[in-house]
């Protein structure tokens, strides 16, 4: 009777295992890559980052096997998500920690970094046409269900040419980052209309607002990579990103109110970012206001994002996620 019990509480926690999870691998992905560079750039031990990739890697493959399981199981339960006009932009979370991962694993392995990235990429460019299409046939899609989310699905292929380039593949590293550019433009209009003039976001959505720092600051990296010099259009990128981390950061105390939620974790990844970011514009500009920019932000980074996964951690010790909404 309570193996019983215990495998249908086992099976229900499977139905609501959400796919927000991979964005626990993009902030952790995101903050090895941080310190990677900061191996470089400040002489630090390069097994922070080692120890990070595998333990990222690791918990990639357990998200991975239980949605697995989940699609398996509960094919229902994955199509409602996958029809849901606010929980499909975070279905591309998957395709950007792979394509994050075949970043993080360049120096380790090129063919691995190349398997990586051609599936994350294919894949990712997939769930841009997919979610493109829905946003402009399907009636169900309203002012209400806009929000910085809905960056991750077109704007993440700006990921995409910093591993693209090293690969040999420029011209279509170019293709890929003028999507995410140009549409991050026209989205963040888009958000910022109605956060401006709507509704204002629930608490549940508020810590998204994070992800308005990601497309900037990482566009900032790739272009960088790709035309292999700091010009204005790429100081307009790094300060547009500052800028954004600058206001966030002000209403922190609105911030330290919400309730966990697993939407905690769009603090990550584009935290991670700005670290980057600055660390690049150090080695680019090496003035003293960059090296105390950049770390100052991957101390933030690293205690943000050490703390979401420790307040994570109890979470599931406590039964906190998972559950019906």
């Amino acid at each position: 009777m309570m193996s019983n019990l215990s495998q249908q509480t086992t099976t229900s926690r499977l139905e609501y295992f959400p796919v927000t999870f991979f964005a626990m691998i993009m902030g952790l992905t995101g903050l090895t890559l941080a310190w990677e560079k900061a191996a470089r750039v400040f002489q630090l031990p390069l097994l922070i980052s080692n120890v990070l990739l595998v333990a990222t890697a690791c918990l990639f493959l357990i998200i991975t096997l239980t949605y697995l399981l989940k699609l398996v199981l509960r094919t229902q339960a994955v199509s409602a998500e996958f029809n849901h006009p606010v929980k499909l932009s975070f279905f591309p979370a998957f395709s950007i920690s792979m394509i994050l991962l075949s970043i993080a694993t360049l120096s380790i392995s090129q063919n691995l970094s190349l398997t990586l990235w051609s599936m994350g990429a294919t894949l990712h460019l997939a769930f841009t046409l997919y979610v493109l299409t829905q946003w402009i046939h399907h009636p169900k899609f309203q002012i209400a269900h806009s929000t910085p989310a809905w960056f991750i699905p077109v704007v993440g292929n700006i990921l995409i040419p910093i591993a693209g380039v090293e690969h040999g593949y420029s011209e279509l590293s170019w293709f890929f980052f003028s999507i995410g550019i140009v549409y991050w433009i026209v989205l963040k209009t888009l958000i910022f209309n109605r956060i401006i003039f709507h509704d204002p976001l629930p608490e549940k959505m508020l810590p998204t607002l994070f992800i308005m720092i990601a497309p900037p600051a990482v566009g900032f990296i790739s272009y960088i990579k790709l035309n292999g010099e700091l010009d204005n259009f790429a100081r307009i990128l790094f300060y547009a990103a500052m800028f954004l981390v600058l206001l966030l950061l002000s209403q922190f105390p609105r911030f330290l109110r919400i309730r966990f939620f697993m939407s905690w974790w769009a603090y990550s990844f584009p935290l991670a970012a700005s670290a980057i970011a600055s660390q690049v514009m150090y080695s680019l500009n090496p003035q003293p206001a960059f090296y105390y920019l950049a770390l100052v932000l991957l101390i933030l980074a690293t205690s943000v994002i050490s703390l979401l996964f420790i307040r994570t951690a109890l979470a599931v010790r406590r039964h906190e996620i998972c559950q019906p909404e």
